[in-house]
């Protein structure tokens, strides 16, 4: 079976540029790499061109549209058999579509995602951010790291499905945030299966600085209502804890003594669990000491802004909206 690598790219030089030199090193060859510049101001076609030898590699150059659209045009521009979507900030194991093919072959799925880690070459800045958005003290475990029991929904940064599957569902919205959550469940609304492939874990940069990362996680609280109203069985619980923690830490931060007493307790016990367990997991005591501050950023992050979305569409009849689209990696 062929796969088609499908890459949107909105300003991502250097980041592309590892990679490509990534999948140069993959020990399954039969795939093409399909890259959309999502109307980049900073191209990269030149990077592109230093792995025209050693890769099948496709360019394509269009107006911005956000990356759930961009996917959709490098699918149909693709000639795999399987189309799999990575985010341009990752690095990709070598073994990364041997595994892929291996488990197909064996089990076979209409639709699969993987994990996400932090190589050794990050910053600590990043592992810390990556520790914040897979440990189960700051998501919960939703993120689709180990296997559960009830439904798996892949994400764009690590997510593959066959050729039907975007035939069936048209591929993705143009929702800006939460596309990939959208299509996860649009896919298994039409009956087709998705799987976990624990062993297909991809490298992930995610964002460089607190800045950027508050403004990727207040546009997720953002996308989390905004999936409500397209899917409303969709929102469990899980998904409104950050909310109460916010307000709770607000309630810490401006409240009566009562209440610091009472939260003060919880608050500390939690920044030392996300210490610790960072520390350990990481094996680095400074990751452990930025990831407080990154795991803080991720619960009040996501939680405003999925209050601010259950105010302006739940309370007030909004449309759609996200927050932060234009300057979202600045």
């Amino acid at each position: 079976m062929k796969y088609s690598l499908i890459i949107p790219v909105f300003n991502r030089l250097e980041e592309v540029d590892e990679l490509l030199e990534s999948l140069t090193k993959q020990t399954f060859k039969n795939f093409e790499v399909v890259i959309v510049e999502d109307g980049s101001q900073i191209k990269c076609e030149d990077v592109i061109s230093k792995y025209n030898h050693v890769l099948d590699i496709h360019y394509f150059f269009k107006d911005n549209s956000g990356p759930g659209l961009s996917r959709n045009y490098g699918a149909e521009r693709a000639t795999g058999d399987y189309f799999i979507f990575l985010d341009s900030d990752c690095i990709i194991p070598q073994r990364y579509l041997e595994e892929v093919d291996h488990t197909l072959k064996t089990t076979y799925s209409d639709s699969f995602g993987g994990p996400d880690k932090a190589d050794a070459s990050f910053s600590n800045l990043q592992k810390a951010i990556n520790y914040s958005m897979t440990s189960f003290l700051t998501t919960g475990g939703i993120r689709g790291g180990k296997k559960r029991l009830d439904k798996f929904y892949p994400r764009s940064f690590n997510m593959g499905y066959s050729k039907e599957v975007f035939k069936k569902t048209g591929g993705f919205a143009s929702m800006r945030f939460g596309e990939d959550i959208d299509m996860s469940l649009r896919t298994l609304n039409n009956g087709f299966k998705t799987m976990l492939i624990e062993k297909a874990f991809v490298y992930h940069k995610r964002r460089t600085s607190f800045r950027s990362f508050y403004k990727q996680v207040f546009n997720s609280g953002i996308a989390r209502i905004n999936l409500y109203k397209r899917h409303p069985q969709s929102l469990k619980v899980v998904h409104t804890l950050p909310s109460l923690f916010f307000i709770c830490f607000n309630i810490f931060l401006f409240g009566s003594i009562f209440f610091n007493s009472m939260l003060i307790i919880p608050l500390l016990i939690f920044v030392m669990l996300v210490f610790i367990d960072s520390s350990i997991r990481n094996k680095n005591i400074e990751v452990g000491i930025i990831s407080v501050p990154a795991s803080l950023i991720q619960l009040l992050g996501y939680g405003s802004g999925f209050l601010f979305a259950f105010w302006k569409r739940i309370i007030l009849k909004k449309d759609e909206f996200s927050m932060y689209v234009r300057t979202f990696y600045k």
